[in-house]
């Protein structure tokens, strides 16, 4: 059984900072996500996407309503959704591309799956193929949010969504309503507002 100074439970901002940290300060050092990508919500489905979709529709947004000021004229302007979806896309993978590279730098080992504690430190990992155990004398959990589903109505994914859909949408929504006033919900009404 591999044993490690630190264990961290989560790889989303708080998860993989920590493990830098830790192995910058010599310590022997594991990551586990349970997703196939590192950095969680943030980078997946949070933080960076959200602020890729805002600058492409802020760019919209100006282009249709301000550059005439200046006297530019963009009388033909539409929004490609398919192309500002994909540059989002882009920038993640490149995001994740660098947060590789700084895993193998720091000489982080990255387990992919579920960690649960066995006991005080002792991990159980369950990925797609195996189930494996790993020992830390010390152990961060660091596994982030996700979105809450209200009992009275479903999230079906199609009408009812959660800020993940919203932020892969295909098309651009004629009409939208945003329950919730925290930081991806207040970025996602701007976006789409912006576009339309």
């Amino acid at each position: 059984m591999n044993t490690f100074d630190v264990i961290v439970i989560g790889s989303g901002p708080g998860g993989y900072v920590a493990a830098i940290r830790c192995a910058q300060l010599g310590m022997k050092t594991a990551i586990v996500e349970k997703y196939p990508t590192l950095v969680g919500t943030c980078l997946n489905v949070g933080c960076i996407p959200s602020k890729a979709l805002l600058e492409s529709s802020e760019h919209y947004f100006k282009s249709k309503h301000e550059f005439k000021d200046h006297g530019i004229s963009t009388s033909s302007l539409k929004i490609n959704i398919a192309q500002t979806m994909s540059r989002k896309e882009k920038i993640i993978s490149e995001m994740h591309q660098g947060l590789e590279f700084l895993m193998k730098k720091n000489k982080i080992t990255v387990f992919h799956g579920t960690g649960a504690f066995l006991d005080t430190h002792t991990i159980s990992i369950s990925g797609e193929k195996k189930i494996e155990k790993i020992k830390g004398t010390n152990i961060i959990i660091a596994t982030g949010s996700k979105p809450f589903s209200l009992p009275f109505f479903n999230i079906d994914k199609k009408r009812i969504i959660s800020s993940t859909e919203a932020l892969s949408l295909s098309e651009i929504p004629k009409s939208l309503i945003i329950v919730g006033g925290g930081v991806i919900g207040l970025e996602l009404g701007s976006v789409y507002a912006r576009m339309g």
